[in-house]
């Protein structure tokens, strides 16, 4: 009996791990579908890829049992003037040059404050349907370390700053049909 048991939980173990998957590609399926605009590139509207991306965010979150994050002017502004110096500047980097960190645009930005606080910052950039709200958000929950921001339950605001343009140099068009996304998550 003990043995025939010892067979069948890795089997039990193995379809549960399917429904599992399966639901989760579903839950990811649904979060996609039920956000609008997450095809809408920046160069196309930039209000509606911001509204995607936030909202993406939050979909992911809540299928981990986390509270949404809520947008704040401050991570707003440092996310949106990092966002744009890199395209100006041509660099891709968390800490712009002059060695300038995220942690200080932040608290220049003037959301640090007296007492316990905690900042995260994810980066990313591509173009054409790369530079999409849903192609961002699937590449940033690939990353163990984007992922970790994203799903880290004591952030509780952020910051979305979408740029037109890269931060490299490329070819006109590549360039017009790209966007340069800049996510500051915070606690305080």
């Amino acid at each position: 009996m003990q043995r025939f048991t010892g067979i069948r939980i890795p089997v039990a173990a193995a379809v549960l791990a399917a429904v599992v998957a399966l639901l989760c590609a579903a839950a990811g399926a649904n979060a996609a579908s039920s956000c609008a605009n997450v095809h809408t590139t920046p160069a196309e509207n930039a209000t509606a890829a911001h509204d995607a991306t936030l909202c993406l965010l939050n979909r992911e979150r809540a299928a981990h049992g986390l509270r949404p994050l809520h947008a704040n002017d401050a991570l707003a502004r440092a996310a949106r003037g990092h966002s744009s110096d890199m395209v100006a500047r041509r660099f891709f980097d968390h800490t712009a040059p002059g060695n300038v960190t995220f942690v200080e645009r932040i608290k220049r930005a003037r959301y640090a404050p007296r007492g316990g606080w905690a900042v995260g910052e994810n980066l990313a950039w591509g173009s054409g349907s790369l530079a999409e709200p849903i192609t961002i958000v699937r590449s940033w929950m690939r990353s163990p370390g984007h992922r970790a921001n994203i799903l880290n339950g004591r952030f509780r605001a952020i910051g979305i700053g979408i740029a037109r343009g890269i931060p490299v140099n490329a070819s006109a068009a590549v360039a017009r049909s790209g966007a340069t996304y800049t996510t500051d998550f915070g606690s305080r």
